[in-house]
């Protein structure tokens, strides 16, 4: 039973070292009043569960509040990281941007004041009902894992995003994560489900469970000013903090614009706000503008603990905002009089709530940079340790202690006031040490899932780092472990003082430069293979692994590169069989007979920690018959995406264009153009110089036009002729196409476009589609998702003038860079609609 309780304090104790200490990569220097907030929180013993499906969609509003004003701990549980969205900051898509989206929340939650969870549903699209959702997630362990957050954070209170009623009128996602809170609600007190699980944590049961009905709930402002609030409590979240000088929406808006990725920038307001909530389970309310109403929330929940929330009480009205360190005394007893409790789920987050309150009051600044940014499993960094402190209390590092190795090292270095003690260190990397990457990436998972073999991993926002240096402090003869991440640092001369993670990689790195490369002509093609060091002197031989009817030569390559961080790239010569045919290649290395397979991608993004994804190493051959022509292509690049290189990959001549670019003189070098996806809705500058896009069309050539979606910034003169964008959508990727225009070139020339053309789709087969247009629009094909009606406006075409304009929502985007082949011959034969020889087709039908 003790050994049980200790496993449990150890999960627990680390799952909040992680997020006290991994969500930052600069150190945390709270000032008086961030100090004097976290003894006021520190006096609070009540939690709230904020439910919902992705980033984005939480109220950070009502996180900030709660947080913030009633001192509350209060988390998010995502059940998706947002893997299926879109990408308005670079050309990550999947579970690239899953991983964009993660550290984004992670931003959001340093600002607003929560923490954060996630389950291991893989966002997979957009989906219409919570019906379809469960289809493909699996139902059991997504509820499993709602369940296991509830175990290990002990919400009081938790609170929806979405209703659980209303499934098909909003993204099945997001009904599903209501259903699955309301089911959760009862079952996290049920030792009969999912007892696998108690071995960490125990059954819990929340007191109160609401849904939190918003403008997005009821459509519009109006409809919301209107709708009956009456059986709604109601709390006024508009809280102005004077000693921030910020108001609560300021804060909220400063947290949703961390969601960059998906252009959420937001505007702080300031004045009267209030945010209501629908009690649909669990004990009433007698106040009614109080969640907490009959929790207690003080100390006195704890055994033992009336003492501390006085002692507490006492340090909070004493607090001298001038001189923090005078609270030290009183601090360093209330943390002997919580480490003597008996293990209880407060006992570890306040001991580290108090430990943070610690080191601020203090000026203790403890922080471990190497002198490597990226480090192999087996080798040595040189560490440089800092330990100060900056107040009058007398303190001493007794040691530091290594992790994982787990090795200690004596010191007894007294820390005078002010002066920093200094030393290095030389750390040897364990050869079994794991790689730095996102844990839930590791294995391989389903359309709808992740795969996390590991329980306790489970719901861990941030990619798991092993290597720690945890700083003994004494003060006034009590030992208190500070831990921090092993980081990097430099200067930047514009930026100045940077810090990336230490991150640990393979010996070496491999990556097939194309991720699609087509073998139509039957003839052999040199492939590129890069490889790229990951330490000093390495050599070994790589491999370009194919099914047995390609043929590839030679079988190996030697290599040997001097320096960590070189590249080489080598060829091998490809060869397809004579009929059509698709593999997956992979390029490894070999090193002391030591396989590695894995490409290294790298994040870097200003608003974001850096992060190192570990994929793979794979490509797509394909055989197909794909006819292509000779027109030149400009492509005007909106939210960002791949399809410019995969054109490339086609055989076309292709050139990014900005909107100053586009004039009367630069679209002479063009036969096409081509709009990336929402570019309407993120450059202003495409708006005003819409007229010389169609000229362009007018005089002869082609304009293709991906999807946007419906706002005020799509010109009235998007199309030649009247269109509608509407939020017409087909999100089931094998939903039966129809050819409405059959005889039409565009579904025959170059390639003849058949249902097998749209097999093999991913996600979703397109999205915002026109509902309205003008009858000079020939509307090509029609499908719909189940119980739907058709929708025709997935490939809309007009003659204008002597051009061709062409409207399409077809996810062009997502199919093109995972090597669809229907994708890549539609959109060859959009590019060729105004080639001579089409003509043979009669337009009309």
């Amino acid at each position: 039973m003790q050994k049980t309780l200790e496993n449990r304090f150890l999960i627990i104790l680390l799952s909040l070292l992680f997020f006290q200490f991994t969500s930052a990569q600069k150190p945390q220097k709270w000032n008086a009043v961030e100090i004097y907030n976290q003894i006021q929180k520190l006096n609070f013993l009540g939690s709230v569960l904020y439910i919902a499906a992705h980033p984005d969609d939480e109220n950070t509003r009502l996180i900030s509040y709660l947080s913030n004003d009633k001192k509350a701990r209060t988390a998010y549980l995502s059940l998706t990281r947002g893997d299926g969205g879109q990408n308005l900051i670079g050309p990550e898509l999947r579970e690239l941007l899953g991983v964009i989206r993660t550290q984004e929340l992670i931003e959001a939650r340093k600002i607003d004041g929560g923490e954060q969870f996630f389950s291991r549903a893989n966002d997979f699209g957009f989906s219409k009902n919570s019906n379809e959702t469960f289809e493909i997630w699996d139902r059991e362990k997504v509820l499993a894992d709602v369940v296991w957050t509830i175990r290990k954070f002990q919400p009081d209170v938790i609170i929806n995003r979405f209703d659980h009623r209303t499934s098909g009128t909003t993204h099945g996602h997001h009904t599903a994560s209501a259903i699955l809170s309301v089911e959760s609600f009862k079952l996290a007190n049920n030792p009969k489900r999912f007892p696998e699980q108690l071995k960490w944590f125990s059954t819990w049961q929340p007191k109160r469970l609401f849904f939190n009905p918003s403008i997005w709930f009821y459509g519009n402002q109006e409809k919301f000013d209107q709708a009956d609030k009456s059986k709604f409590i109601s709390m006024e979240t508009g809280v102005y903090y004077a000693e921030t000088g910020k108001s609560n929406q300021e804060i909220a808006a400063l947290s949703r614009s961390s969601h960059k990725s998906q252009g959420f920038g937001s505007t702080g307001s300031r004045g009267q706000d209030t945010e209501y909530l629908e009690l649909i389970n669990g004990e009433k309310l007698n106040n009614k503008s109080n969640i907490f109403d009959g929790i207690d929330t003080s100390w006195n929940r704890v055994k033992g603990g009336k003492a501390i929330g006085e002692l507490l009480n006492q340090i909070e009205s004493k607090f001298d905002f001038s001189n923090p360190s005078a609270s030290l005394p009183d601090l360093i007893k209330t943390y002997q009089m919580i480490a003597s409790l008996d293990e209880n789920h407060w006992k570890s987050i306040k001991l580290e709530e108090l430990k943070n309150i610690i080191a601020g009051c203090s000026g203790l600044y403890l922080e471990a940079v190497s002198n490597v940014q990226q480090a192999t499993p087996g080798s040595t960094v040189k560490l440089k340790l800092e330990a100060i402190n900056r107040s009058a209390i007398p303190m001493e590092l007794s040691g530091i202690s290594l992790f994982p190795n787990q090795k200690n090292i004596i010191l007894n270095t007294k820390l005078s006031t002010n002066i920093a003690e200094k030393t290095t260190i030389d750390l040897e990397l364990d050869e079994n040490l794991e790689y730095s990457q996102p844990y839930w990436l590791k294995n391989k998972g389903t359309t709808g899932m992740y795969e996390v073999t590991e329980q306790q991993n489970i719901g861990i926002p941030d990619i798991i780092r092993e290597v720690k240096i945890q700083f003994n402090i004494k003060i006034n003869d009590i030992i208190i472990p500070f831990e921090r991440d092993v980081v990097y640092k430099y200067n930047d001369k514009v930026k100045g003082e940077m810090y990336n993670y230490l991150d640990i990689i393979p010996d070496a790195s491999t990556k097939i430069l194309d991720q699609v490369s087509f073998f139509n002509d039957g003839k052999t093609k040199k492939m590129a293979v890069q490889v790229k060091a990951g330490k000093d002197n390495i050599e070994g031989n790589v491999q370009l692994e194919l099914a047995d009817n390609w043929q590839v030569t030679p079988a190996t390559i030697a290599f040997s590169l001097e320096k960590k961080e070189m590249e080489k790239t080598l060829y091998f010569d490809v060869t397809p069989p004579e009929n059509p045919s698709e593999v997956i290649a992979k390029s490894s290395v070999t090193i002391n007979n030591k396989k590695l397979e894995k490409e290294q991608i790298i994040i870097n993004y200003d608003h974001i920690s850096k992060q190192q994804v570990l994929l793979p190493a794979e490509a797509k051959f394909k055989k197909l018959d794909l006819k292509t022509t000779n027109e030149r292509i400009g492509y005007i690049m909106g939210a960002g995406d791949e399809v410019p290189e995969c054109l490339s990959q086609m055989g076309y001549s292709v050139s990014l264009l900005s909107p100053e670019e586009i004039n009367s003189r630069s679209l002479t070098n063009f036969d096409v153009i081509i709009t990336g996806i929402r570019a309407y809705n993120t450059l202003s500058g495409l708006k005003i110089r819409q007229h010389l896009l169609l000229e362009f069309v007018k005089k002869g050539k082609t304009l293709i036009v991906q999807y946007n979606t419906p706002d005020s910034n799509i010109p009235h003169n998007i199309a030649p002729y009247p269109l509608t964008i509407s939020q017409d959508r087909v999100t089931d990727e094998n939903a039966t196409v129809e050819f409405l225009a059959p005889n039409h070139p565009i579904l025959n020339y170059p390639n003849q476009i058949t249902q097998k053309d749209f097999k093999g789709w991913t996600q979703e087969q397109g999205l915002y589609y026109p509902n309205e247009f003008d009858a000079a629009f020939t509307p090509i094909l029609s499908s719909h998702d189940k119980g739907e009606t058709p929708k025709k406006g997935a490939l809309l075409v007009a003659t204008y003038g002597k051009g061709q304009y062409i409207y399409t929502g077809l996810s062009l985007f997502r199919e093109l860079p995972m090597g669809v082949s229907g994708a890549y011959r539609l959109l060859a034969n959009m590019i060729a609609l105004k080639t001579p020889e089409s003509e043979i087709f009669n337009l009309k039908e």
